[in-house]
C-alpha cells in the first residue's frame, strides 16, 4: 500500500484541485471526482502504468475504470497522509473491507440533526489554539444530554469582603457562574426561561488580529464564529421575556454576518436599531480608516411588546461643587478674539480663566487669573465646543472648576431628561481610556486591554429595563455589566438583578474583585457565586495545560480507563496502538485526546446529582436543588 500510495500521490499532484494550499491531499475531492467519473482524473490514472494496472481492466481493447476499487483505496484507513490522521482514524466506523462507512453511498443518516454545536473551551485569555473548540455535529439525543441542566458547586454568598460558604439561592440574588457559557445558559433555562428582561453581551469580535481563535478551519473562519454565536443566541432568545431586549456589541469585521444571523434568529422585524458608539475620537490605527467607533445591535424578542425609554443622563453627582466654587453657564453671545460668535467657531481651542482668590471664572484673560485648558476627567486635553445653552427645563449644562493635584481642571456637569436615544452614541465616558482607568482603579491586576465602559452599559440598561428587571451577560469578562447594575440601582433605588457567566480564570482575579470593590464603594449589594461541576472538563483543563509528551501519554492511559470516553472509541484498539500515539507531536496528541472525550460529559448533569460516582457533596446538592426550585 505504501508504494501504491506514493505513486498515486505523484499522479494526483498533476491536478492542483486535489491539494490544499498547504499541500495536503483533499481526499474527499478526489473521491467525489472518481464517483463522477471525472475525465481528467481517469486520464491521469490511465497514463501511469502502476495506477493503470491497479484500477483498470481491459475488455475487448477497452479500459474499464474500477471506481469502487479506487474509492476503497482513497478511503481506506491506512491510506492517509500523516501519522495524526492515521491514528485519529482509529476513531470511526468502517465496514468489513476497511472502508469508511461515512463515505459509502449505501449508508444514510436516518435521524434529523441541526447545525453543529460549537462549544468554546478557553480558560485563559492568551489561548488562541483551534483545538480548544469542539466543532461537532451531534444527534438530537446527544444535544439533549449536552444541554441538560448541570450540577452547581462551590457556592458562596459574597457581600463586600464577607463570604459565606454554603448557601441557598433565591429570586432576589445576583448570580455569577464560572463555567462554559453555552452549558451555563442552557442550565439557566429551567429557572429563567422567559424571565430575562435584558441581555447585554460583548462577545469575541473575531477581528483579523484574533481570528485564530475561531480557526478550526481557516476556510470557514466566519462559519465557525457564526456557529459559535448562533448556538448561544438561540438560547438567549428563549431566556428573554416577551418584552425583552438584547444588546450585542460588535465591530465592523463581523457586523454584517452577525446582522444576518441575528435577523434569522430574532426576526428582522424585531431589529430595533444598529447603533454607532464612539469610543475613540482620535481613532485607533487601522490600515485604511482609523477606527473611532464600534456598533451595537439591538433586537427585541417581540418588537410589539418592547419599549425603549427616554434617555436620562445626569453626571452631576460625579462633580459636586465645593463650597465657594462658582460655575459659569454656557451662553451663545460669547465672542472670540476676532469678534466672531463662539458658536460660529466651535472648533477653536478656548481656555477658561479662573481666579482662586474669589473663585470667579472669566472667558477673557485678566490679572491674577489662572489660565485653565479644557482637560477632561481622564486627563486628556480636549477642544471645548461652545454653543447655545438650552433653555428647556430638562437640559442643564454647567462648567465646574476643581483643583486636582495642584492643577486646576475643568469638568462638565450635565443633566438631560426626556431625550429620545439616537443611533449615534457619543460621550467622553464611553472612551476605552476612561474604561481602562476605571477598571484599574478597582482591581489591582487589570488583564483587559479594551474593557467596556460602565457608563455605556448603564445607559443601555437604563433605557431597556425596569427597576426590578433581570439582566443577563454570558460574556461577563471583567464584570462591567454587574457594576453597571449596582451603579444604576443606586441611582434610582432599583432592584435589578444580574446574572453573569464567565469561563476564564480571570473571573477570580478581576471579575469578582471588581464586584466586591463596587459593593464596598456603594455600601450595598451582594451576589452568589458558583461553578459548573466539572467531569470531563477536568481532563480538558489538563490537556490544555500539559506541556510535555510524558504528561499527554499519561493522560491517554488515564482517559481510556474512565467511563466517559466517546462511544466511537474502542479502548482496546487505542491501547494496542499506543506506540503510534507516542509518535505524534504534542499538538496532535492534544487534538487526539480531545477527540476521545465524550463532550456530553464535560460537566455533571443535574439528573445524576445523587449518583455516588460523581461525589457531589451535600452542600452542593442543597444549593443546586435550591437553584432549580426542587426540595
Amino acid at each position: 500500500m505504501n508504494s501504491l500510495y506514493s505513486t498515486l500521490i505523484e499522479v494526483l499532484k498533476q491536478k492542483a484541485d486535489f491539494f490544499s494550499e498547504s499541500g495536503e491531499l483533499l481526499r474527499n475531492a478526489v473521491y467525489e471526482a472518481a464517483m463522477k467519473m471525472d475525465p481528467s482524473l481517469i486520464k491521469l490514472l490511465a497514463d501511469n502504468e502502476t495506477t493503470k494496472k491497479r484500477f483498470f481492466t481491459e475488455i475487448d481493447g477497452v479500459l474499464v475504470f474500477d471506481k469502487v476499487g479506487f474509492g476503497w483505496v482513497i478511503n481506506n484507513k491506512e491510506f492517509l497522509p500523516d501519522s495524526y490522521t492515521r491514528f485519529k482514524n482509529k476513531i470511526g466506523l468502517v465496514d468489513e473491507s476497511g472502508s469508511f462507512i461515512s463515505s459509502s453511498d449505501n449508508v444514510e443518516l436516518v435521524f434529523p440533526y441541526k447545525d453543529c454545536v460549537l462549544e468554546g473551551g478557553q480558560t485563559k485569555e492568551d489561548q488562541k489554539r483551534s483545538e480548544i473548540f469542539y466543532n461537532e455535529t451531534l444527534a438530537p439525543d446527544e444535544v439533549d444530554r449536552l444541554f441538560a441542566p448541570k450540577v452547581l458547586t462551590n457556592a458562596k454568598r459574597v457581600t463586600g469582603e464577607c463570604e459565606t460558604i454554603g448557601c441557598n439561592f433565591n429570586d432576589e440574588d445576583n448570580l455569577v457562574i464560572k463555567g462554559n457559557n453555552i452549558i451555563a445558559i442552557t442550565s439557566l433555562l429551567k429557572r429563567y426561561e422567559g424571565r430575562v428582561k435584558c441581555i447585554y453581551i460583548d462577545p469575541p469580535y473575531n477581528t483579523r488580529s484574533d481570528a485564530s481563535t475561531f480557526a478550526y478551519n481557516n476556510s470557514f473562519n466566519h462559519s465557525t464564529w457564526l456557529t459559535f454565536m448562533k448556538n448561544r443566541l438561540e438560547i438567549a432568545k428563549r431566556l428573554l421575556s416577551d418584552d425583552g431586549i438584547i444588546f450585542i456589541d460588535i465591530d465592523h469585521y463581523e457586523l454584517f454576518y452577525l446582522g444576518v444571523l441575528a435577523d434569522e434568529i430574532f426576526g428582522y422585524e424585531n431589529r430595533l436599531g444598529v447603533l454607532a458608539v464612539v469610543h475613540n475620537l482620535k481613532g485607533r490605527y487601522n490600515e485604511f480608516f482609523s477606527i473611532a467607533h464600534e456598533n451595537k445591535l439591538v433586537y427585541a424578542k417581540n418588537a410589539n411588546n418592547a419599549t425603549i425609554k427616554s434617555y436620562i443622563y445626569d453626571n452631576s453627582d460625579s462633580y459636586p461643587l465645593e463650597d465657594g466654587i462658582s460655575k459659569y453657564k454656557l451662553v451663545a453671545l460669547q465672542r472670540t478674539g476676532n469678534g466672531s460668535l463662539r458658536e460660529e467657531r466651535p472648533n477653536l481651542f478656548y481656555p477658561i480663566y479662573y481666579n482662586p482668590d474669589d473663585n470667579d471664572i472669566s472667558l477673557t484673560e485678566k490679572d491674577r487669573y489662572v489660565k485653565i485648558l479644557p482637560i477632561d476627567s481622564d486627563g486628556i486635553e480636549r477642544r471645548w465646543r461652545w454653543g447655545k445653552s438650552k433653555v428647556e427645563s430638562d437640559w442643564k449644562t454647567e462648567i465646574v472648576v476643581k483643583k486636582v493635584k495642584s492643577e486646576y481642571k475643568i469638568y462638565t456637569k450635565i443633566r438631560i431628561k426626556g431625550d429620545r436615544p439616537k443611533t449615534l452614541w457619543n460621550r467622553p465616558e464611553y472612551s476605552s481610556t476612561t474604561a481602562t482607568n476605571e477598571l484599574t482603579n478597582l482591581v489591582s491586576r487589570n488583564v483587559f486591554t479594551y474593557p467596556k465602559a460602565v457608563e455605556l452599559v448603564v445607559d443601555s440598561l437604563q433605557i431597556a429595563t425596569e427597576e426590578d428587571s433581570i439582566v443577563l451577560d454570558f460574556f461577563a469578562g471583567s464584570g462591567t455589566t454587574g457594576q453597571a447594575i449596582l451603579e444604576l440601582n443606586k441611582k434610582d433605588n432599583g432592584n435589578r438583578r444580574f446574572i453573569l457567566v464567565e469561563q476564564m480564570d480571570y473571573i477570580n482575579t478581576a471579575t469578582i474583585p471588581r464586584l466586591k470593590a463596587v459593593i464596598n464603594k456603594n455600601n450595598c449589594g451582594s451576589f452568589v457565586y458558583c461553578e459548573l461541576a466539572k467531569l470531563n472538563q477536568t481532563y480538558v483543563d489538563k490537556i490544555e495545560s500539559a506541556t510535555t509528551d510524558a504528561e499527554l501519554i499519561a493522560l491517554l492511559a488515564e482517559i481510556i480507563d474512565t467511563d466517559f470516553i466517546s462511544c466511537k472509541v474502542n479502548p482496546a484498539e487505542i491501547k494496542e496502538n499506543a506506540k503510534s500515539f507516542e509518535e505524534l507531536s504534542i499538538d496532535d496528541k492534544k487534538r487526539f485526546l480531545m477527540e476521545l472525550l465524550d463532550k456530553n460529559q464535560l460537566y455533571v448533569n443535574y439528573c445524576d446529582i445523587d449518583d455516588e460516582n460523581y461525589h457531589i457533596s451535600e452542600e452542593d446538592k442543597a444549593f443546586t436543588k435550591s437553584f432549580y426550585g426542587d426540595k
